[in-house]
């Protein structure tokens, strides 16, 4: 993955800090994730907060091979 250095505002690098260690996240991990929320937000603006969230965490769950087969029935 390519890396780019960037200015922050320091108050959003010490709110990432701060979230980060309470996520054991690093600092840019957290801007990071908050980034990739904000751009799902942005791109499906009728999808609640929590069901982004729900499909992050389905995606994680994925790429970990943690998913069983649903069977419907």
């Amino acid at each position: 993955m390519a890396t780019a250095s960037i200015r922050l505002d320091e108050d959003l690098v010490e709110k990432a800090s701060i979230m980060a260690k309470a996520l054991n996240r690093t600092t840019p991990k957290q801007i990071e994730h908050w980034a990739k929320i904000g751009e799902m937000m942005e791109d499906n603006p009728d999808l609640p907060y929590d069901f982004v969230k729900q499909v992050i965490i389905a995606k994680a769950e994925k790429e970990a091979g943690k998913l069983e087969a649903y069977d419907f029935g």
